[in-house]
């Protein structure tokens, strides 16, 4: 069945080497209106090793929907395969994070945005034409500080459309209840979006390996509402690398349902605060402890 995103799965996980030249060529035309003097909008891709996915994440952002001005940035974060070559040869601004680690990534883009708005993109994820759109509208509204919106998890022989799409109407069941006392756990940095300057009041955690995104949010309700987008225009197709607790759905199901209960209660009651496991800090080394990660 064809579907918005089929067109980048014939470059999605591939070398860069195997990547059709007409397809590099089209990317990096399009690529070339992307440098606007003042970008109204900043789009600010984080990679680390995203050589098979950049390609297509990006020529899904050139093919979006933008009645404003706009720039797209990459953030490399210690790449050790081909991502910078891509890069310079696709023509794309981007800037080397030497620091490790999503919050360090993000933490540049940042700095780097130009724009009034951000939009946090991950290199391995791929956008519908109306995304960058269907977040500005509501970034727009009168006390909206942050936006963000739903993922799916793209088909692979291992996962079937038909269970894929079982599995992620049950999870967004449960997003739907935690989104009203608890919106920053449902915000993912391949789908979120925010005020510039108030994101910069607030800064990113460094110091974590994974909740940056999520700790964002929650600094930015200081400054106003968070807005969780549920439209299908705004729902994002990433890698199914994030699902957790084992190769199968539904091994992934029963993992995801016994988090969810063991902390169901605590979806009643807002949070201002949240301690961090030992096993989700990031070591003044660098390197990463072992264990389960929030």
């Amino acid at each position: 069945m064809k579907t918005w995103y089929t067109p980048y799965l014939t470059v999605f996980d591939k070398d860069w080497a195997d990547v059709p030249q007409r397809i590099k060529v089209e990317i990096k035309d399009k690529m070339s209106q992307f440098y606007p003097e003042e970008p109204l909008v900043s789009v600010v891709l984080i990679a680390h090793n995203e050589e098979k996915h950049i390609a297509a994440c990006l020529w899904s952002l050139c093919n979006n929907v933008y009645n404003f001005s706009a720039e797209i940035i990459v953030i490399d974060n210690m790449s050790t395969d081909r991502t910078t070559e891509v890069l310079r040869e696709l023509g794309v601004t981007y800037f080397e994070e030497k620091k490790k680690g999503p919050g360090f990534a993000r933490a540049c883009g940042l700095e780097h945005a130009r724009g009034m708005y951000h939009l946090c993109i991950d290199s391995d994820t791929l956008y519908p034409p109306y995304y960058v759109i269907s977040h500005m509208k509501r970034l727009q509204q009168p006390g909206v500080v942050c936006t963000y919106s739903l993922w799916s998890f793209l088909p692979d022989e291992a996962h079937s459309r038909w269970g894929l799409w079982v599995y992620e109407g049950l999870r967004d069941i449960y997003l739907n209840i935690q989104n009203v006392k608890r919106p920053e756990k449902n915000v993912r940095g391949m789908a979120l979006a925010f005020h510039t300057e108030l994101a910069r009041k607030v800064g990113f955690h460094t110091n974590i390996i994974r909740g940056e995104d999520g700790m964002m949010a929650l600094g930015l309700k200081e400054y106003g509402k968070l807005r969780f987008i549920r439209k299908q225009k705004a729902r994002v197709m990433t890698c199914n690398t994030t699902l957790n607790g084992g190769g199968s759905l539904w091994q992934n199901f029963v993992y995801r349902f016994k988090k969810g209960m063991k902390g169901f209660t605590g979806l009643f009651h807002s949070m201002a605060h949240y301690e961090d496991r030992p096993s989700n800090m990031i070591k003044k080394d660098g390197n990463r402890p072992d264990g389960e990660i929030q």
